[in-house]
C-alpha cells in the first residue's frame, strides 16, 4: 500500500492510550475516535494520548455508523469489552460499512468455540461487506503462537500446561468484576463458581445460552488445538476464587476489598483431544497485592520436556502491541471472521505498517 494505513479506535480508555501512539508511530493515521463516555466524548486524541493534538476529536459512538460510513478507514481498532455479545454492535458497524475491524476484547480471539451464532452472524456480514473481523492482544502471542512454535520442536507430545497471570486493575471495571473481584466466597461460589462440576455439553450449551461467560482459555484451548490440528472430545471450565490475606485497595473498582473476599479468580480449562493431547490452562486474574507479578508459564510434556517462563511481562504494552502488528494481515486476510491461527505468526514492524500491506 503506498499511503498510509488508515485507522479509526473505538473506546478511548486505558487501552487506547498505547494502541493510538503504537498505530501512529508505526506509521499509520488516525482518522477517527469513538467512546460512550460523556468525560472523552469532545477531546482530541492527543490528549488521550499525552501527545498534544492532533487534529482527531473523540466523538460519540453513536456516530460511527455515519463516520465510518463516510470516512472508510482501513481498520477500526476496538477496546471496549470482554464479550462477544458487548462487541457485536461495534463489529457489526464496521462489517456492513466494508471496514476491517480487530479487537483486544478476549473471546474474540477464538469465539467459534464459545459465541457461535454471533461469529457466524458476523462472518456473513464481513463477507457481504468484503472486510475481515478478528481479535488479537497478548494471548494471540504469549498464549498462542508462543506456544505452537515451541511445539514444532517436540518430538512427542502429550500434554501441554499453561498458567498467566495478571493485574485487573490494568483492564478496566467490567474485567475487574467479571473475574469476581470485590465479592464475598459465597457470593463468588453463587455467582459463578456453582458451575464448576458441570459435564461439556452442558458447559457448552449454558455459555451458548449466555448463562455462563468462557474463561479464556476456553477460548484460548480451542485456539490452540485449531493451529495444532487437534479434534475437541471434551473440554471442562473450573473457576476458583483468590483471597489475600490483607485488604486490599482497588482503584478501578473504587473499593476496599477485604482480607479473605475475592480479588479475582483462577479459571482452569482441561481439553481433551482425539489425538490424545491434553491441554490443562489457567489465567490467574485478580488484584494485585505488593508482591504479585506477571507471570506466563507453559510446559510442553513430552519428549522431551519443555517450560517456557516470562516473569513480569508487560502484559498491557504487549497486548495493544501485538494487536498494531496484526493489522497488515487483517487487511491483507480473506473475509469473513478470520481467527489468528488462520493468518501468519506476527513479527515485528521494522518499516511503516503500509509497506507490509500487499493486497486490496
Amino acid at each position: 500500500m503506498e499511503r498510509k494505513v488508515r485507522i479509526a479506535q473505538y473506546g478511548c480508555g486505558k487501552m487506547s492510550v498505547y494502541l493510538m501512539r503504537y498505530a501512529l508511530e508505526k506509521g499509520a493515521e488516525l482518522v477517527a475516535a469513538f467512546d460512550r463516555n460523556p468525560a472523552v466524548i469532545g477531546k482530541d486524541a492527543g490528549e488521550i494520548i499525552g501527545t498534544g493534538n492532533i487534529g482527531v476529536t473523540v466523538s460519540d459512538a453513536k456516530a460511527a455508523d455515519r463516520i465510518l460510513g463516510e470516512l472508510k478507514p482501513d481498520a477500526c481498532v476496538i477496546a471496549t469489552r470482554s464479550t462477544m455479545l458487548d462487541l457485536k454492535e461495534a463489529f457489526s458497524t464496521c462489517a456492513k460499512n466494508g471496514v476491517n475491524a480487530i479487537s483486544t476484547c478476549e473471546e474474540s480471539l477464538y469465539p467459534w468455540n464459545s459465541s457461535y451464532e454471533i461469529t457466524k452472524e458476523l462472518d456473513d456480514l464481513a463477507k457481504a461487506g468484503n472486510c475481515t473481523l478478528c481479535g488479537s492482544g497478548y494471548p494471540d502471542m504469549y498464549w498462542g503462537s508462543l506456544i505452537t512454535t515451541l511445539a514444532g520442536s517436540i518430538h512427542t507430545l502429550k500434554k501441554i500446561k499453561g498458567s498467566s497471570s495478571y493485574n485487573v486493575e490494568d483492564y478496566g471495571i467490567a474485567l475487574a468484576e467479571g473475574h469476581g473481584a470485590g465479592l464475598s466466597i459465597k457470593e463468588f461460589e453463587k455467582q459463578i463458581g456453582n458451575y464448576n462440576d458441570l459435564s461439556y455439553e452442558e458447559t457448552k450449551k449454558l455459555i451458548a445460552d449466555g448463562v455462563i461467560e468462557p474463561s479464556y482459555m476456553w477460548n484460548q484451548n480451542g485456539w490452540l488445538c485449531s493451529r495444532l490440528g487437534l479434534h475437541v472430545v471434551s473440554q471442562t471450565q473450573k473457576c476458583i476464587p483468590i483471597t489475600h490475606k490483607e485488604d486490599l485497595a482497588s482503584d478501578t473498582l473504587h473499593i476496599t476489598i477485604k482480607a479473605g473476599d475475592a480479588t479475582g479468580m483462577s479459571a482452569v480449562v482441561t481439553t481433551e483431544t482425539e489425538e490424545g493431547i491434553t491441554l490443562e490452562t489457567q489465567c490467574l486474574g485478580y488484584v494485585y497485592g505488593p508482591e504479585d507479578m506477571d507471570r506466563n508459564e507453559w510446559t510442553l510434556e513430552g519428549e522431551p520436556d519443555t517450560t517456557l517462563v516470562v516473569n513480569r511481562p508487560a502484559t498491557v504494552e504487549l497486548t495493544c502491541a501485538t494487536l498494531i502488528n496484526r493489522i497488515p494481515m487483517l487487511i491483507d486476510a480473506e473475509p469473513g471472521y478470520i481467527t489468528t491461527e488462520k493468518m501468519p505468526v506476527n513479527h515485528y514492524l521494522v518499516k511503516p505498517m503500509n509497506e507490509y500491506v500487499t493486497s486490496r
